[in-house]
């Protein structure tokens, strides 16, 4: 039992992984310094509700982030290689603009305190961009899943970093201390970058821009049944993320549980619970497969929004609340480890900055479009019937995954040619 066991968690112990966890931390902490935490100092410091709203749109970059990879692709920095230079570039950016917003004043220049969010979130959308193709060149295959897994940890600590803990800080050293702590921890990632390691395989970046723009797509239609794949893309997390936009407004004005309890079981014991199910999925994968990864988790977290029905239909009960939002994030964690691990093998190394950035940014077409009509549903039909629907979400995902089992299964066995 030991022994196997052994086999499971060997993969935990490779130098890449532990980069992983590093450089999630950093890309997660940016996040909630121009969103959550930002519109607290913002709120303290008495500025308009509608210029608060307003400021929402400084998450832009993180959408159309796809738009400026290719140029992460084409050029090299001069140091450390293509991705781990770039990493690197886009850290000290960060740490120079945190720093600027600690010396801003919302109450006092909120359109200043706008641009320089603004190019903090460009930053943070660019760290992303080279963070994922470095993860996408760097993991062996068997290594993907756990990757995924350790990434998802640090990026979830790291918002609870700059978001809950900001937010005590600001009480005790004040906002311009706070964020420029928060500044300083951008150093974890850039330790990471230093120690991490060059990918295993020498791949010529695009020889011109133009081939960075135009290349990606030409080498991803040019597979077969690269159109349904990029269907499954979209499907995949459905039900998911359907259910998703609902379970706070349902616990809440649904169930009258209070805001607290939400915030106690709902966000804390979730992301808990997130956290353990990325890292058992990712664990399960190394023996599992990406076929069959995705195939068990895709049906475990379409099957586990059913523990909503039965919440909805028992009425407010703390228990089933306790375990529905485990199961939901329990599965969610474990479909998310081999979702991203789909993305990735999708990925030509060649271009995996864009790639990745495109396919991830396709499967959020399915939550902007189709989620926002989670409301009227919710409305119209009831919540148990609500979260039954939402469950059906999942099964046209699941019936084109199985369709698509023998060109799912050449990819987890077998590395995509590479130019």
């Amino acid at each position: 039992m030991a022994a196997s066991a052994s086999v499971y968690l060997e993969v935990f112990r490779s130098r890449r992984i532990a980069v992983m966890v590093l450089l999630g931390f950093s890309s997660g902490l940016p996040l909630a310094l121009t969103k959550g935490t930002l519109q607290a100092w913002m709120a303290v410091a008495g500025v308009d509700l509608r210029t608060i709203g307003v400021f929402g749109l400084v998450g832009l970059p993180y959408i159309i982030k796809f738009l400026w990879s290719p140029f992460m692709d084409r050029f090299v920095p001069p140091l450390l290689g293509r991705r781990r230079g770039w990493i690197i570039i886009t850290q000290l950016c960060l740490m120079a603009g945190i720093c600027l917003m600690a010396f801003g004043s919302p109450g006092e220049a909120p359109w200043f305190m706008a641009a320089l969010a603004l190019l903090v979130a460009f930053t943070s959308a660019s760290q992303d961009i080279v963070v994922d193709a470095y993860r996408t060149d760097i993991l062996r295959e068997p290594e993907r899943g756990a990757g995924v897994a350790v990434f998802v940890t640090g990026y979830r600590v790291a918002m609870l970093v700059s978001g809950a803990l900001a937010l005590i800080l600001s009480d005790r050293i004040g906002w311009r201390n706070t964020y420029l702590v928060m500044a300083g921890l951008m150093a974890v990632g850039t330790g990471a970058a230093l120690f991490g390691p060059e990918p295993e395989k020498t791949v010529m970046p695009p020889r011109s821009l133009q081939e960075a723009v135009w290349g990606p797509l030409r080498d991803f239609f040019s597979r077969g049944a690269a159109g349904m794949i990029l269907i499954l893309i979209v499907l995949y997390k459905l039900a998911d993320a359907y259910a998703g936009a609902m379970t706070t407004p349902f616990l809440i004005r649904g169930l009258g549980f209070t805001a607290t309890d939400v915030g106690a079981v709902n966000k804390a014991f979730g992301l808990a619970a997130l956290i353990i199910g990325a890292t058992v999925g990712g664990t399960m994968m190394v023996r599992l497969g990406l076929y069959r990864s995705l195939m068990a988790f895709g049906i475990l977290q379409s099957v586990s929004i059913l523990t909503f029905v039965a919440l909805a239909l028992a009425g407010r009960s703390y228990p089933l609340m306790i375990i529905a939002v485990a199961a939901e994030n329990l599965t969610g964690g474990m479909g998310t480890a081999a979702f991203l691990s789909l993305l990735m093998v999708l990925c030509n190394q060649k271009y995996s900055a864009t790639q990745y950035a495109l396919l991830s940014s396709f499967a959020a077409l399915g939550q902007i479009f189709i989620a926002p009509t989670s409301g009227y549903v919710a409305a119209s039909a009831g919540w148990p019937v609500f979260f039954l629907i939402s469950t059906l979400f999942g099964i046209p995902g699941l019936l084109l995954l199985w369709r698509l089992r023998p060109v799912i299964d050449g990819l987890g066995e077998k590395e995509l040619p590479r130019s």
